[in-house]
């Protein structure tokens, strides 16, 4: 059987990218239900593409908390520097 990818989808969405997570875990569930039935290369698809999207949302999610963390840092510098030139 193909890897579902769905504990991965799981933690994408919970703690990366919603949408994409989302998408990773409809294409996860698809993955041991077509297995069953018998539609291997259905199952084998899904697999990728639970696994493109989950990959897709790490990323995402990924580069968006970098960019909030320098945001927060610039924002924190920004302030410490006008604090001391009012002095």
């Amino acid at each position: 059987m193909p890897k579902n990818w769905l504990v991965e989808s799981i933690l994408v969405t919970i703690f990366c990218c919603l949408p994409f997570g989302i998408v990773g875990i409809i294409n996860a569930a698809q993955v041991s239900s077509r297995y069953a039935a018998g539609q291997y290369e259905e199952a084998e698809r899904s697999s990728r593409e639970a696994g493109k999207w989950t990959k897709i949302g790490f990323w995402i999610g990924l580069a968006v908390i970098a960019l909030y963390i320098l945001l927060v840092v610039v924002i924190g510098v920004g302030a410490g520097i006008n604090a001391f030139a009012s002095e």
